[in-house]
């Protein structure tokens, strides 16, 4: 066996030994171990040789590629791509990246052609228009209240003497009259100053009462006018000394106007006759009033009753109200330092505006049947006076027995300083207030509100006239045997019955008026407290209706405010008042308050088909 095993293992050793054998099989050996070498063995490095330098072979197999990184430094592959000089690949949402036109390059210049050289720019004539606006007087705006601001030249304005527009005025029409050969004796000027042809030095009652103001270009010209432009413009300085002016008149007619002048310059506010010569609206409402210094309160009344009979018979936020004999006179204080009522006192040109609108709405009451508008609603206003002083005795214990009796809600009026000044109107009697007087029937109540709405709309249409504040304590009521009342509405006589009820309108403190020359107003917007009324009360609501129609706009027109009140009454009719009445009489009222929603003025309301069986025909009228 060994033998056998011997005999071939030689065989085999022999062959396996053999240099054939050995030769034959070591190739595909090496082959098999290179090849396994290069997957399961890292491989050293080799040296490149100098071809495979040249061929630049990517296809090496080797498997660690060489870092050109610093030993040691990991490279991050998260880094920011945008780096310094180039342009970041990361594109943005929302961004258009389609390839943009280049800009068009700016074009310059031409060139100046060789040889020509441009002349520089002239500018004569600009110089030329410059030098001939600088030689005229050029005006400024002078510093002056909101509602007074004037316009004055600026020539020697710390040396003029400011006058009232009324003086200024009625200066330059003394100058045309005395260049003027038919110099004479002017009624126009006796109705300006309030006083009869020639007899300036005087002012009578009954002559202020015949004065007339300019209506707008719908009413009559019956209607004369005064040129109510004094109360937003009563602060004038004289461009050129009056003196200097009467050096060019002619000498034949001065004569015929010297009593002319001498009124004039006792209307001036550079007399020194006149007092308070610093308060411009002060002086000119002395002067509107015929007045040269304030008045006593006591020397006021006695002109009317005696002092001893005299007895309060209401008040109000800013002013107190007192019966002397047949009148009614209200008092309210004005440019004071001591708050009325927690009011601020009211200043000169708020009074002077309702003296003017007073005296406006008296032109009304129809002297002659020619007149285009007419109506006597409103309260007349006998006189006008500025009075200073502290209250006298007499006035104190008619405030402190209508205290006693009634529980005041104003400030005792002996807190008033020696210099208070006031302005007291001198009223129509017209009866008692809508609030304290008893309705006996519903008749009465149609009176009421047929005279009113009549009366509103005469003075819409005659003056653009707003009440805007007719609440039940403006509303006097009084009886008497009237059986009809006329109204001129647009130049047709309107007669409504009565039923023995009469009733006056007053309070014109928050009224809206044009004139003709001016609009009168004020300006609810400078108090807001006025809207903040409590919610719910119908004279807090109306005040605030007031300002969604008005858009805060108290300048302008808006008679949709008198319908406002007219609401605001029949509501307190529905709702305060108590007098006979039927479901009918009641659904009527009712009826009549939706229907003025939709009515934007009082001259539309007036022919709602609830007023129509009160009018009455010219025809019965003259039969009665």
């Amino acid at each position: 066996m060994d033998n056998k095993a011997g005999t071939s293992g030689d065989d085999l050793w022999a062959e396996i030994v053999g240099p054939n054998h050995h030769e034959r099989n070591r190739q595909p050996r090496q082959q098999e171990q290179s090849e396994v070498g290069g997957v399961y063995r890292r491989r050293k490095p080799q040296k490149p040789s100098q071809k495979d330098l040249d061929l630049k072979r990517v296809d090496s197999i080797t498997i660690n590629r060489v870092s050109f990184a610093a030993a040691g430094k990991r490279v991050s592959w998260n880094r920011s791509l945008s780096t310094r000089g180039r342009t970041s690949i990361a594109v943005g949402a929302c961004v258009v990246n389609q390839p943009q036109k280049k800009q068009a390059r700016r074009k310059a210049k031409p060139a100046l052609p060789r040889g020509k050289v441009v002349p520089p720019p002239n500018f004569e004539k600009e110089s030329a228009y410059f030098k001939e606006v600088d030689a005229f007087e050029l005006l400024e705006e002078s510093p002056s209240p909101k509602k007074f601001g004037t316009w004055v030249g600026s020539e020697n304005q710390t040396d003029d003497v400011a006058i009232s527009y009324l003086s200024s005025r009625l200066e330059k029409w003394l100058m045309s009259k005395k260049l003027n050969n038919n110099c004479g004796p002017s009624s126009t000027l006796s109705k300006i100053l309030g006083v009869p042809p020639m007899r300036l030095e005087s002012v009578d009652d009954d002559d202020l009462d015949s004065l007339n103001l300019k209506t707008p270009e719908k009413s009559s010209s019956h209607s004369k006018s005064i040129n109510s432009s004094l109360l937003e413009k009563c602060v004038l300085r004289m461009d050129i000394n009056l003196e200097k002016r009467n050096k060019v008149l002619v000498n034949e007619h001065v004569n015929c106007c010297e009593d002319i002048e001498t009124a004039v310059k006792k209307l001036s506010l550079a007399s020194a006759s006149v007092p308070f010569a610093h308060d411009h609206p002060f002086s000119a409402l002395l002067a509107v009033c015929g007045q040269s210094a304030p008045s006593k309160l006591l020397e006021v009344f006695s002109k009317y009753c005696d002092p001893n009979s005299i007895v309060k018979v209401g008040e109000g936020t800013f002013g107190e109200a007192f019966r002397a004999g047949n009148c009614v006179c209200k008092i309210v204080p004005i440019n004071g330092e001591l708050r009325v009522n927690g009011e601020v006192q009211k200043r000169s040109e708020e009074l002077l505006e309702e003296v003017v609108l007073s005296r406006t709405l008296n032109c009304l009451r129809g002297i002659d049947d020619g007149a285009h508008n007419a109506c006597t609603t409103f309260i007349e206003t006998l006189d006008l006076q500025v009075c200073q002083g502290s209250y006298d005795p007499a006035l104190i214990k008619a405030w402190e027995d209508w205290d006693e009796n009634n529980g005041s809600e104003n400030d005792h009026p002996k807190d008033f300083p020696e210099k208070q000044c006031y302005v007291v109107f001198i009223l129509q009697h017209g009866g008692k207030d809508l609030e304290s007087f008893v309705l006996l029937n519903f008749d009465e109540a149609r009176s009421l509100l047929v005279q009113v709405t009549a009366a509103l709309a005469v003075a819409e249409a005659a003056y653009d006239f707003e009440h805007r504040d007719l609440h039940w304590g403006n509303v006097l009521l009084t009886r008497n045997d009237t059986v009809t009342l006329k109204f001129t509405l647009e130049g047709k006589q309107i007669f409504v019955k009565t039923y023995g009820l009469v009733i006056s309108i007053i309070d014109f403190t928050l009224s809206r008026i044009n004139t003709g020359e001016d609009i009168l107003f004020l300006d609810l917007s400078t108090d807001p407290d006025l809207f903040k009324g409590p919610k719910g009360d119908k004279q807090s609501e109306t005040y605030r209706k007031m300002k969604e129609v008005t858009n805060d706009f108290w300048e302008g027109s808006f008679p949709k405010t008198n319908v406002l009140w007219l609401i605001y009454l029949v509501d307190m009719l529905l709702m305060k008042k108590t007098f006979a009445r039927s479901c009918k009489d009641e659904r009527e009222l009712r009826s009549l308050r939706k229907n003025l929603n939709k009515f934007h003025s009082a001259r539309e309301a007036i022919f709602d088909p609830f007023f129509t069986n009160l009018f009455v025909d010219n025809t019965d009228v003259n039969n009665e």
